[in-house]
């Protein structure tokens, strides 16, 4: 393909097709929906029994792979000619309730039985799904089947749905699977499911037991080797992958994980061999490769794999970068220009059509171009412009934006004046902010600054003390930038007005000297009011790059992985803890293994469009130091940033002291609905504590998760005990809360936010200029010129846009939190009208949001730009479900 081996970048493309979820079910009405299954086995079937024996009916729902996989005409020819042969797939089921004399402790087996008709069975039930029939005998004394054993003797493998079983005088037994089963060569051991049966580890049937052991054992491999993409297997290693130091220095970095100096959460494990010149540094694959390993049923699905790839192709910049970096050497003039983004794209030059053409396919350069004709990169419009193109650019939208925007979780109640630093003063001197009395209390509608701290009227955006150990070197780099603060005032209509930013350079001099600072005020005309719009646009780059390294990646994408190996290895399909937390797990080692591959990693589009560049992921290190998992509790969260106080009287015990805050009423109800269904959910199953503290699979994932996943962080002393039901309440609710609701408010609000770059600008290319240099004419002369520069340039705002788009896509097959991809996930009453009662609870939580969003008196539902706030709308409606740039829906797991 001429220039791009990558287009084999579906190498594995077709392999890691995993099965989209085309059905997503709620519960409604306590009633399941799924279709009653005639096996057509007359009305006399379940009196068919001979000698002992009967007939089961069975009907199996899979995914050829050759299906999904248009290409792979030999694996579809092989296998049809294994079936003629006589080699297919066979089933054998697993008796609950007697145990094989021959074999310890394992459950007696049926005979197998073979699905019919592999090779002409065209049953549709879904895009690419097919129904098989089966046939089972099986002994009466045997009781009820509780699992069973796959083998597929075919030469490529298929996705597994269900089973279910029509079983005379007991009715119907339903498997959910949901798994890639691969040739069993491929395999030490055999591929067991279990029916949807819940278990508490105690509860399992004996005859069982040892397959749900032998499982976890299979799914936490030997620590050895490197993996393939049938292995299983779910293990950790540090962050070791992201540099590339056979490329030279410029290219290495930090090991993340497993030192105090580096502390990470843990990520999967690959195998892949170290590097040549650093033993401590994972090889990495080709850079287009997107068959980076993970287990293979954490694979996207073909739906969800197809939208990625055709968003991800434009935003890989390394694809394109020798071809197009060129063609933008020049730079913004004015908003109109950029504008062009949006309304037009640009034109490319005489003649580079061709040029291009020559070296990327066309199927790739339409992507890129969004046209068959000239014009390059014509991008949706944000909706920070659509209403008005200039309303972004006032201070209330300004301060709207953190309590409303793509960073709603950092502003804070300001309780000290000046602010101080908690930077070491041996190492950084004094670092407390410069911000007088006299610079804002002009602005503070009559109040001293003590009135208005006593009546809880100042807030702070404070992005100083995370920044300045690093900021010497980040503008070491073509960065030039500063350590802010932004002092806030709410008025009495619930908006923030801006009051002072504060912008921190290290002293010349050295660290130990302390910070020299310039403090700026809001102007309405001339040159100041230009050196204003400036300030501004430097305290969002602080935001922008801490929302994408700190509240985004890290405190959703990175502390979650740990949670998913470890309920993997230590909790078995059929615990119910398993139950609750694997819809919140769904897709995301796969995305974080892409984020590994192509953004996160040594000259990735995150450093190429965030200012801290290559100290990046070292910078987000250092920041997780401080990290604790009982903060991420939403009402834990709003207290420590003193912007609520405790309140039985209000509505989930909390008074919010800024009432119009979106993010924080939103998520409260959010929050409360999920803890709720936690708490219902998990008192089902453990009535009493030493249910928990003797649950030795919970007790496990627990240890598992404090030790290793989160390892550097295993002595903080705020770990939960996980001694109490309270305990996994607590903690269960967190997951799920960061997992999703979390992850939706930091996420889809990219591109309607920042997918406009002088809005969200990423980079700052120039100091602010001071009066007397050319720098400061030019402001005078020509402020939007100027303030362009500044800000980030032209290539990194195509860049840097066209990967927020991709970021700020629903899925189409996207499942929201109160839906389940099968209705059927356990066969326990309680919890079925528990999920129900969720799901209701959220359909009227939409309500309230559309009604507060309708609310004229709540200025910071719309602000002046006229974007409700919809982040936190879970989306329960199935009919309301598509992808693309909703900017609503709040799907179950951090999944893009």
């Amino acid at each position: 393909m001429g220039y791009f081996p990558c287009m084999k970048l579906v190498d594995t493309a077709a392999d890691s097709l995993i099965c989209g979820r085309k059905n997503v079910y709620k519960v409604a009405n306590g009633k399941n929906h799924s279709a009653k299954i005639n096996n057509g086995s007359g009305d006399d079937e379940e009196e068919n029994i001979e000698n002992g024996t009967m007939k089961i009916k069975g009907r199996v729902i899979l995914m050829k792979k050759n299906s999904l996989d248009f290409s792979d005409v030999p694996a579809s020819l092989l296998d049809r000619i294994h079936e003629l042969v006589g080699r297919g797939v066979s089933i054998q089921l697993i008796c609950s309730d007697r145990l094989d004399s021959a074999k310890e402790l394992q459950g007696k087996l049926g005979k197998a039985a073979y699905l019919e008709k592999w090779a002409t069975s065209i049953t549709p039930v879904a895009a690419g799904e097919t129904a098989f029939n089966v046939t089972f005998e099986w002994h009466k004394n045997m009781g009820i089947p509780g699992a069973f054993i796959i083998k597929n003797f075919h030469h490529s493998q298929f996705y597994l749905k269900t089973l279910t079983l029509e079983i005379p005088k007991h009715g119907r037994l339903h498997f959910v699977c949901n798994s890639w089963v691969y040739p069993t060569h491929r395999y030490k051991y055999n591929r067991v499911f279990f029916s949807n049966k819940t278990y508490l580890p105690h509860e399992t049937p004996e005859a069982l037991r040892k397959y749900r052991e032998e499982e976890l054992l299979n799914l936490r491999g030997d620590g050895q080797g490197m993996l393939k993409e049938w292995d299983r297997v779910y293990d950790y290693d540090y962050y070791n992958d992201l540099g590339l130091p056979d490329k030279g220095g410029d290219y290495a970095r930090p090991v993340l994980g497993g030192s105090s100096e580096y502390p990470y959460p843990r990520r999967g494990r690959t195998g892949r061999k170290p590097t040549k010149t650093d033993p401590n540094t994972e090889s990495r694959l080709f850079l287009l490769s997107l068959n980076i390993y993970v287990p293979r049923d954490e694979r996207f699905g073909h739906i969800k794999f197809s939208d990625f790839l055709a968003y991800a192709l434009k935003s890989l910049s390394q694809i394109v970068l020798p071809e197009l970096k060129h063609l933008f050497d020049k730079e913004f003039d004015s908003f109109e220009d950029v504008m062009k983004l949006y309304e037009g794209g640009f034109k490319l030059p005489e003649g580079a059509l061709a040029k291009l053409r020559d070296r990327i396919p066309w199927e790739l350069l339409k992507e890129l171009l969004r046209s068959d004709g000239g014009n390059f990169l014509k991008l949706p419009m944000p909706e920070v412009i659509k209403e008005d193109k200039s309303a972004w650019r006032t201070d209330e939208e300004f301060g709207r934006e953190m309590l409303a925007g793509v960073n709603p979780v950092m502003i804070c109640r300001l309780q000290e004046f000046p602010p101080k630093s908690k930077l070491n003063r041996k190492l950084y001197g004094n670092q407390d902010s410069s911000i007088t009395r006299e610079h804002i209390e002009k602005n503070l509608d009559r109040f001293s600054v003590e009135k208005a701290i006593k009546n809880n009227r100042l807030y702070i955006l404070n992005h100083h003390d995370a920044l300045m150990p690093y900021l010497r070197k980040v503008n070491s780099t073509s960065t030039k930038t500063y350590a802010t603060r932004t002092i806030l005032f709410k008025k009495y209509d619930g908006t923030l007005k801006p009051l002072a930013i504060e912008l921190s350079l290290p002293h010349p001099q050295g660290d130990v000297h302390g910070a020299i600072s310039q403090v700026y005020t809001p102007a309405e005309q001339g040159v100041e009011a230009s050196v204003w719009q400036l300030a501004k646009a430097y305290a969002s780059v602080n935001d922008s790059g801490y929302h994408q390294l700190v509240s985004h990646w890290l405190n959703t994408h990175a502390v979650i992985e740990p949670f998913v190996i470890a309920s993997n290895r230590q909790l078995s399909v059929v615990h119910p803890i398993y139950k609750l937390l694997q819809p919140h797990f769904h897709d995301t080692m796969n995305i974080n293994a892409l984020a590994r591959q192509i953004l996160i990693n040594a000259g990735g589009v995150l450093e190429s469009t965030v200012y801290p560049g290559k100290f990046a992921m070292e910078m987000s290190s250092v920041i997780y130091k401080n990290w604790n998992l009982t903060d991420q509790a939403l009402p834990v969260d709003l207290l420590k940033r003193g912007i609520a106080v405790e309140d039985s009287s209000c509505p989930h015990g909390l008074n919010l002291l800024i009432e119009d805050y979106p993010f924080a009423v939103d998520g409260l109800d959010i929050w409360s609905a999920i803890e709720t269904w936690v708490s219902d959910y998990c008192s089902y199953y453990y009535s009493r504590d030493d249910l928990v503290e003797g649950d030795p699979e919970l007790q496990s994932w627990w240890y598992e998760i404090r030790n290793v996943g989160h390892g550097d962080k295993k002595d903080e002393p705020w770990w939960p005990e996980m001694k109490t039901k309270d305990d996994l309440i607590k903690t269960c609710t967190i997951i799920i809360w960061v997992a999703s609701a979390l992850h939706a408010a930091v996420n889809f609000g990219q591109y309607p936010f920042a997918g406009y770059l002088p809005n969200r600008p990423t980079v700052s290319r120039r100091f602010m200029p001071q009066p007397g240099t050319p720098e400061y004419a030019e402001l005078e002369r020509d402020p939007e010129k100027a303030f362009l520069r500044t800000i980030t340039a032209q290539f990194q705002t195509l860049l840097g846009v066209s990967l927020i788009e991709i970021l700020s896509r629903h899925a189409s097959d996207e499942v929201y939190l109160g839906q389940r991809d099968t209705p059927e996930w356990t066969t326990d009453s309680e919890p079925l009208a528990a999920f129900e009662r969720f799901h209701n609870r959220l359909v009227d939580i939409e309500k309230k949001i559309i009604e507060r969003n309708d609310d004229k008196s709540l200025k910071n539902r719309q602000g002046p730009v006229k974007v409700p706030y919809t982040l936190l709308y879970p989306n329960t409606s199935d009919y309301s479900r598509v992808g693309g740039l909703t900017g609503k829906g709040i799907p179950n797991s951090v999944s893009i």
